[in-house]
Order: structure tokens, then C-alpha cells, then sequence
């Protein structure tokens, strides 16, 4: 088993508890992923999320259509949260997601632990492109709604 793993930063002007309050908020999840994923919470509002908390999802993935299953092992508001896919394509997907105190703002930091069937060849085949690609669209969702000022690095797949 091939373990991947990817990393991506953003710096917001906002305080930490809005933005954890956004992410929170299971269905903001849809206006943060490519409409090109055609992307859909199936969970039936409301989503109280807590540890424990599984959320199911429909999505496309190259015109396939796919479900997903995710449960969150860790939450600690306003600080981190932790989703674990426990259905869906990969073979493993831990995303850990923090919210840092930086700079009058907030630093948003994603870390991606994933596997998926085909390995290293389907990672770069297709998945790294498609990995990088959601979340650049998901730093330029949340620039757009938390502020102009907002700073994004790379997304960095390794």
C-alpha cells in the first residue's frame, strides 16, 4: 500500500472561530468543491457535527458517480477538525483540517493522508491533477467569502 499525502496552507483576515464556524457547517462543503464534482451532502439537515458525526455524500468523478462516507475522529472547535472517509473511492482518506491564530487573521492548514487502488500510476495519472485542482478551487471559494486579502500557497502533493 502506497501512502500519499498532500498539504496546502491559507491565510484569511478572519478570527478563527468564523471560519471554523463556516467549515461547521457541513453543507458549505458543496460551495467549496468544483461544480465540475457535482458534489451533494446527502445527510438530511440538521448536521449537528461532533466527533463521532458520519456524512454521506454523492459525487462525480470523471462522470462517474460515486458515494462517499465520511465520519469525524477528531473535533476540537475553534482549533481542528479530523474527517475520515469510511466509504467511497479511496483505499484511505484522513484530511486533517487547523485554524491558527496568525497575524490578525487565520491560517488554515489541510493535511491529506490518502491511497487509493492503482497507486503511484493512477496518483499521477490522475489524481494528484484533480487533488490540486479542488483545493485551489477551495482557497478561491474562501478568499472570495472571507476576504480579498486572503493568501493561498501551493498545494503541495507528495
Amino acid at each position: 500500500m502506497s501512502l500519499f499525502t498532500l498539504q496546502s496552507a491559507q491565510w484569511l483576515p478572519r478570527r478563527p472561530d468564523e471560519i471554523f464556524d463556516y467549515y461547521a457547517d457541513a453543507f458549505n462543503l458543496e460551495l467549496l468543491t468544483p461544480p465540475w464534482l457535482q458534489f451533494r451532502v446527502i445527510t438530511p439537515p440538521p448536521i449537528h457535527i461532533r466527533q463521532g458525526t458520519e456524512i454521506e455524500y454523492r459525487l462525480r468523478l470523471h462522470g462517474i458517480p460515486l458515494g462517499w462516507r465520511s465520519r469525524i475522529t477528531a473535533w476540537q472547535p475553534p482549533h481542528s477538525f479530523t474527517d475520515e472517509q469510511i466509504k467511497g473511492p479511496y483505499r484511505r482518506w484522513t484530511h486533517r483540517h487547523t485554524f491558527t491564530p496568525q497575524d490578525g487573521g487565520t491560517l488554515i492548514t489541510d493535511f491529506v493522508e490518502y491511497d487509493m487502488l492503482g497507486g503511484r500510476l493512477i496518483d499521477r495519472l490522475l489524481v494528484r491533477r484533480d487533488l490540486r485542482r479542488i483545493f485551489a478551487y477551495r482557497q478561491d471559494q474562501l478568499a472570495a467569502r472571507f476576504g480579498k486579502d486572503a493568501s493561498a500557497a501551493a498545494v503541495d502533493i507528495g
